[in-house]
């Protein structure tokens, strides 16, 4: 199989516009410089055969026929494995799925919110400590702080519900906008809990994000991510979908192969709307590690734990789900599902190893990914029973009735 490796060396990035809000210092001063971490050695052949054929016989046993979408697993930025199944439309079936291929990322579109956020917070242009209202005038809820939205712990119920029975004309696009105009006019009906009491997994707070980013930078928040990330990353097929591109965009098809049909809550983004590939995926990952993107201290605050109300392995950072394995290891993911987007993203810091699985047919399976983690260290994932649901648990604010989740 050919190999890629991807080495990041990121000069200095190109820098935001537009206003910015009052200066603040971001957190660990002492951590003044962004490093070039070491590069990891290239595999050893046998090492890198071993990973190569377990990670080919996870992944036949577990995708059948009827996976359309795409895969790939790396370790020390060298590809290990790379599928291609299906076709870009099932409606044709002419066109085969390929390394371009951008899919709806879904919620694993979160993490490039939360990060646009946070590089802000290291360019001291805000602080995650300050509340929403300071930047998005008008907001009623007080207390409500930018890293309780990254936490999921502000207590805004998903505007993906309160819209739905909100009495909003289905035949007209919301926008991030019209999220928060409701919410200015309705505080009664979009808070389920005091700010800051629990973690409570609500799309609304990356809606909002997504408004605070573009507030700060004065760019909209897809020219925000191409600027500080697509474009120096090279991710090249990777984007923000907006009404603008949806003829090009990929569709997303139910198990039966229909396509699933635009309704009025897919232009909100900052939850869900960013597009891209497994390939792309895997430079944004490599980038995260480089240090030349972000501050050491940055990231151990993205990926700091903040929800122990209930005991347990899965827990929440800024942006990233994670499991807290008893043996004192930690998985960094995020999984997605929206309309029929399954996708999976998930990280191994320790070993430097990426797996990445998307799909456009509501293919459920992709979220099984996860076990291959006990590949390269002691996740203990593959004692863990499948479930379909993890991505946005139905519980606690679930999906209503027929509502897709994501």
């Amino acid at each position: 199989m050919k190999t890629i490796t991807y080495t990041f060396v990121i000069g200095v990035l190109l820098a935001s516009c537009g206003q910015a809000a009052q200066r603040v210092k971001p957190v660990n001063q002492g951590d003044t410089s962004l490093k070039v971490v070491n590069i990891p050695p290239p595999l050893d052949p046998q090492d890198f055969k071993h990973y190569s054929n377990a990670t080919s016989h996870f992944f036949d046993s577990i995708l059948s026929k009827g996976f359309n979408g795409s895969v790939l697993v790396a370790k020390n930025g060298e590809v290990l494995y790379e599928r291609y199944s299906g076709f870009k439309k099932l409606e044709n079936r002419k066109e085969v799925v390929d390394s371009h291929t951008a899919f709806h990322l879904a919620s694993v579109s979160k993490t490039f919110t939360a990060m646009a956020t946070l590089k802000l917070w290291q360019d001291g242009r805000l602080n995650i400590d300050d509340e929403v209202s300071k930047y998005l005038p008008g907001f009623p809820i007080a207390g409500v702080t930018i890293k309780m939205l990254l936490s999921h712990r502000s207590g805004l119920l998903n505007y993906v519900h309160f819209m739905d029975r909100s009495g909003w004309d289905k035949r007209k696009y919301l926008t991030n906008n019209d999220v928060l105009q409701y919410i200015i006019s309705h505080k009664s009906d979009v808070q389920g809990a005091q700010p800051g009491k629990h973690f409570e997994y609500s799309n609304t707070n990356f809606a909002l994000l997504a408004l605070i980013i573009e507030k700060v930078s004065g760019q909209s928040y897809a020219d925000y991510l191409s600027t500080n990330f697509f474009q120096p990353l090279q991710m090249k097929d990777t984007y923000v979908f907006s009404l603008s591109n949806m003829a090009t965009a990929e569709e997303s098809y139910k198990r039966n192969g229909r396509p699933y049909r635009m309704e009025y809550l897919d232009a909100v983004y900052g939850d869900k709307n960013v597009f891209s590939t497994v390939r792309d995926l895997l430079k944004w990952d490599q980038a995260l590690r480089s240090g030349n993107l972000f501050k050491q201290s940055v990231l151990d605050v993205a990926y700091t734990p903040y929800s122990f109300e209930k005991p347990g392995k899965r827990n929440y950072g800024l942006g990233w789900r994670m499991l807290l394995i008893p043996n004192g290891k930690k998985l960094i993911y995020h999984n997605g599902w929206w309309h029929g987007n399954r996708t999976a993203f998930i990280r191994l810091i320790d070993e430097n190893a990426t797996i990445i699985a998307l799909s456009n047919n509501d293919y459920t399976r992709v979220y099984a990914s996860k076990k291959l983690s006990d590949l390269f260290g002691d996740y203990k994932q593959g004692h863990d029973s499948f479930e379909e649901g993890e991505a946005d648990p139905r519980g606690r604010g679930g999906e209503p009735s027929g509502r897709k989740k994501k």
